[in-house]
């Protein structure tokens, strides 16, 4: 709140350092930031941004790592400047930065020169086609919302990509790299061994990650849930007799295709107005792809129930439930637990659970039945774990 424009504002010092496009749209705009492309941090805890050394008009392969405050005293070009085979400046005049304005420079007098185009921006925002060509609001927009995709159940890499999706699946986890070069000696859905000649050990037990015998498993996570409540689950990408080498890509995440960054789905779109339909933000989607799960994704629920000591008695996890019928209790087991499996719904018994409850609790009618037939059965209440509403699904364990 107390924080003005000029520290939310963009700085010349920010080129190469900090991503002048990713930031967020709340009151934190402008102070949450992300670290450019190629930006790293130096011992003394300074960003620095890497340029290409220029010595008498001639681009060499010389890279130095500079600071907002050392980069002042250069002039330098922006790394699309065009250059012959030599290293040379085709151009006599040079468009350069210095400071915070841009100049026309003869090539002599260039000092450095930036490594690539890229190094303006944050990896979110080199993952946008066309960058250049859109506007810095949408472009923040895009940023953030690539963070906010969630996985679908089948993934598709972009058929319109900006060379960064490879890196960014690689270096984000999410897939399964080799750790050393060799040869697929197995591959189930759960795991990936691989040893240096491609044989397997003789005993099944031996089938361990051994690295320094020339043997490496890999385990798959198989729809195991995010904290978002998502769905993480890894495909094989090798068959046996696959020679890999180290850091290959051997099995993909929830949001990679083939080792490449997969968020999203290759659909033709229609930018044109249909009978008002999708005035304002509003879009229209055709019915093949909610047939064919398109843009379907797996969310995974956990649900816990805990049985506590009251002061009328502990409560007790059982199937048998006062005033249920056999249909409501027909997907639990003997212990009152929910079957692996089981199709659920809104109001659905997931454990089943009884309460001790007071004779205060109890309706008249109930006290009158209970002093005439001296029933002890109805002394408790269901306080059963039950599916909330709006929720549909299968029971994974």
């Amino acid at each position: 709140e107390r924080a003005g424009f000029e520290v939310r504002d963009v700085h010349p010092s920010h080129y190469g350092r900090i991503c002048p496009v990713e930031t967020p749209e709340g009151p934190n705009i402008g102070l949450i930031a992300s670290l450019a492309t190629f930006a790293r941090v130096n011992d003394f805890g300074f960003i620095e941004s890497p340029y290409r050394k220029v010595v008498k008009g001639k681009v060499t392969n010389k890279v130095d790592y500079l600071t907002g405050d050392v980069e002042e005293k250069y002039f330098i070009a922006q790394a699309n400047q065009p250059i012959d085979n030599n290293g040379k400046f085709t151009t006599e005049q040079v468009a350069c930065r210095f400071r915070a304005d841009f100049v026309d420079m003869p090539g002599d007098k260039v000092d450095y020169m930036d490594v690539s185009p890229k190094q303006l921006v944050s990896v979110a925002a080199s993952l946008i086609p066309f960058l250049e060509h859109d506007d810095a609001n949408r472009a923040l927009m895009g940023s953030n919302m690539q963070r906010q995709a969630v996985p679908l159940l089948t993934t598709e890499s972009p058929l319109v990509a900006t060379g960064m999706e490879t890196k960014v699946a690689r270096d984000s986890h999410a897939l399964v790299k080799a750790e050393a070069n060799g040869v697929v000696a197995s591959v189930t859905a759960d795991e990936i061994v691989i040893t240096k000649t491609g044989n397997l050990p003789e005993s099944r037990r031996k089938i361990k990650h051994r690295p320094e015998e020339g043997c490496w498993v890999y385990a798959m996570r198989k729809y195991h849930r995010s904290n978002a409540g998502t769905c993480i689950n890894q495909k094989t990408l090798v068959s046996v007799g696959d020679r890999v080498k180290e850091g290959e890509a051997i099995a993909d995440g929830p949001c990679t295709d083939n080792g490449e960054l997969a968020i999203g789905k290759n659909v033709l779109v229609a930018y044109m107005p249909w009978n008002g339909y999708n005035f304002e933000d509003a879009i229209c989607i055709s019915e093949r792809i909610v047939k064919d799960d398109v843009f379907t994704s797996i969310h995974i629920g956990e649900y816990e129930v805990n049985a506590r000591d009251t002061k009328l008695g502990p409560e007790e996890i059982t199937r048998d439930i006062p005033n249920l019928g056999e249909e409501a209790l027909s997907n639990l087991d003997v212990d009152g637990v929910i079957r692996v499996g089981a199709e659920v719904g809104p109001g659905d018994i997931l454990v089943g659970k009884i309460t001790p409850k007071s004779e205060t609790e109890l309706a008249p009618e109930e006290r009158l039945l209970r002093a005439i037939f001296g029933e002890k059965a109805a002394d408790v209440k269901d306080s059963s774990l039950k599916v909330p509403s709006g929720v549909f699904g299968k029971v994974m364990g």
